[in-house]
């Protein structure tokens, strides 16, 4: 207001509440397509990191030979990435999901196994000593150990799962915050765009505390609970 700055560069913060009352059934639309992006993206990388990185603890031949893989799928843009898998896949939500878990695995992977790799030598000379199969090491030994480590990855891939889904709906969508921002710009409406903008900021906070949450119920004993950053 002071400078006059125009509304379609830089609307006000009423601005920007207004509009979004305006459309609020239109926000609240592509606010439902991208959470849905997210969650299923999120989910295919807890499903595929978690075998992932217990097969590359297993061994360091394991470990050679899949590591150098999750490299080059990482060193790969994935704004470069995307147009090529819409023309692979199909102009469909498959994509956008596929986009999402490239961002968001990776992270996750590199968590867990340092997770599964940093149990103390004494805590598995001593599974071994009560003759306990790999099974019983790796439930009973490892992923305890490696919780903390777990839910740092899954902080960090569920804050990246809004990230590749919004790059994913920049290439190729029909709905979702990310193809409402183009949208938006398109036609000069600046508040609309930094609405959405702040949906998605407040997006990743949310699902990040339900992360948090979730550690604190789930394994009350998490060292991670006592952590002041984590509360």
């Amino acid at each position: 207001m002071v400078f006059e700055i125009p509304a379609f560069l830089l609307p006000s913060p009423a601005r920007i509440l207004r509009d979004s009352v305006a459309e609020a059934d239109t926000l609240g639309w592509h606010t439902l397509a991208t959470l849905k992006t997210v969650f299923l993206g999120f989910l295919a990388s807890v499903v595929i990191s978690l075998p992932l990185a217990v097969l590359i603890t297993s061994s360091k031949r394991m470990a050679n030979t899949i590591y150098p893989i999750l490299v080059l799928t990482q060193s790969i843009p994935k704004v470069a990435l995307a147009p090529i898998l819409v023309i692979l896949l199909g102009t469909n939500e498959l994509p956008r999901i596929v986009v999402t878990f490239l961002v968001a695995f990776f992270p996750l992977v590199i968590a867990v196994a340092t997770g599964l790799s940093s149990v103390p030598d004494d805590l598995v000379e001593l599974g071994r000593s009560y003759r306990g199969s790999r099974w019983q090491m790796l439930t009973r030994i490892r992923l305890p150990y490696a919780v903390p480590m777990i839910f740092s990855g899954l902080k960090v891939a569920v804050t990246l799962s809004v990230v590749g889904a919004v790059v994913a709906e920049f290439v190729n969508a029909d709905a979702g915050l990310g193809y409402f921002i183009i949208s938006s710009t398109a036609f000069f409406e600046t508040g609309l765009a930094y609405a959405a903008l702040i949906i998605l900021s407040l997006m990743g906070i949310v699902l990040f505390q339900i992360v948090v949450v979730a550690e604190r119920v789930l394994f009350p004993w998490s060292p991670a609970n006592t952590d002041p950053v984590s509360r």
